[in-house]
């Protein structure tokens, strides 16, 4: 039984623990030095820096365990089938996930206002990211590199919502806290549950218990990052209820939501020369989202374009059914996504390295099945230098 009093109670919630370092920080001018320190954080079983702060310190020693709930072989489990399908995880996250957050009138706004709209790239970059780093072998433990991810994704909401409830421009009391703990529970489901959906509509096959995998690891990150865990329902049946009855129920247009997606679909139609290709993208936003929401962010709907990928979803459907007998198919369904991921972070580069840090085991997986989605990490590939 979803409780939805205490799901929008949430909106008025932020992260204590995390708020606190933030205000200690700004008041002992000490930001810029944290992010400098932090940003050579990076693996689960590196030392905490000794010359940080001691507030932040403690926060990292405070947040540094998983729950004592996490299964490691579901974790094995869901590390398996993103290595089988992790570009076509991207895809969806690409072209349906991004989307879906900007159907989100509030989050829009946040955006906004700190400076996110005229920047799909570097959102699109950070998630991804986020989420390679969740899904590389044993994230949680040793070896591991996502903890400290999820740590200074804390700090960074944190610091997001000091910064836009100091400016002034933000009603706490009309429009709850900023990145508050409903945003983040929404936006969990957005990036697992509705992932798993967006998948299915373009014909990509995942069983109820990959599916159920998937949302576990989004689950134990959730409490990671703060998010009380009864806010996340434990069953995947529950937590659908939750996507379709009160995340994307509050789904609406909106003009800052209007505008990114906008911008996202202008950095997409990089991935394709010319103009004769535009109307795809739009399509396959279409493909993906709801068509309201495709309606309310102002998706062009060309009716040719949608049909041609309707046509190549029923293509996938087909090839998905003879995958486990088909090299051919395997090898259509793979490249295709590989040559979407890459494509897009080949654009997030505007001419530069890439930034995305590809977990080792991940990386070793996807080479050695001819999978690997991305350049190789430190070289931009040779149309980008």
């Amino acid at each position: 039984m979803i409780d939805k009093a205490a799901f929008e109670a949430l909106k008025f919630e932020g992260d204590p623990l995390a708020d606190a370092v933030i205000a200690d920080l700004v008041a002992t001018g000490r930001v810029g030095l944290v992010n400098e320190v932090l940003e050579h954080f990076r693996a689960n079983d590196q030392p905490i820096p000794e010359q940080l702060p001691e507030s932040v310190r403690e926060f990292l020693v405070a947040t540094d365990n998983p729950p004592a709930w996490v299964d490691p072989d579901r974790v094995a489990r869901a590390y398996e089938f993103f290595v089988d399908d992790g570009v076509h995880v991207a895809s969806v996250l690409t072209f349906g996930s991004m989307v879906n957050c900007y159907a989100q009138p509030r989050a829009s706004r946040v955006l906004t206002l700190t400076h996110g709209l005229n920047q799909p790239h570097r959102r699109l970059s950070e998630t991804s990211q986020f989420v390679v780093d969740m899904m590389g072998r044993d994230a949680f433990g040793s070896g591991g590199r996502f903890v400290p991810t999820i740590q200074k994704t804390r700090l960074i909401h944190a610091a997001v919502r000091h910064f836009l409830t100091a400016s002034g421009r933000w009603d706490v009391a009309a429009d709850g806290v900023p990145v508050c703990r409903q945003d983040m529970a929404g936006t969990l489901l957005i990036f697992s549950i509705q992932v798993i959906e967006g998948m299915r509509r373009i014909g990509i096959s995942v069983t109820e218990q990959e599916a159920e995998d998937y949302y576990y690891v989004w689950r134990a990150t959730g409490d990671m990052l703060g998010i009380p865990v009864d806010a996340m329902p434990e069953s995947l049946h529950d937590a659908r209820e939750l996507s379709a009855t009160v995340v994307q129920a509050a789904y609406g247009p909106s003009p800052d939501g209007v505008v990114l997606t906008r911008h996202l679909l202008d950095l997409y139609e990089k991935l394709f020369p010319g103009k004769v290709f535009d109307g795809i993208v739009a399509a396959m936003v279409r493909q993906v989202v709801d068509p309201e929401v495709a309606d309310w962010m102002q998706v062009p709907n060309s009716h040719a374009w949608n049909r041609v990928v309707d046509a190549g979803t029923r293509l996938v459907r087909a090839l998905e059914r003879s995958e486990d007998n088909s090299a051919l198919a395997t090898t259509i369904l793979d490249r295709a996504g590989a040559l979407l991921f890459g494509g897009s972070v080949r654009t997030l580069t505007n001419g530069q390295s890439t930034t995305l840090e590809i977990p080792a085991d991940l990386r070793e997986r996807w080479e050695a099945t001819g999978r690997s989605p991305l350049p190789t990490e430190g070289k931009p590939p040779a149309e980008a230098r």
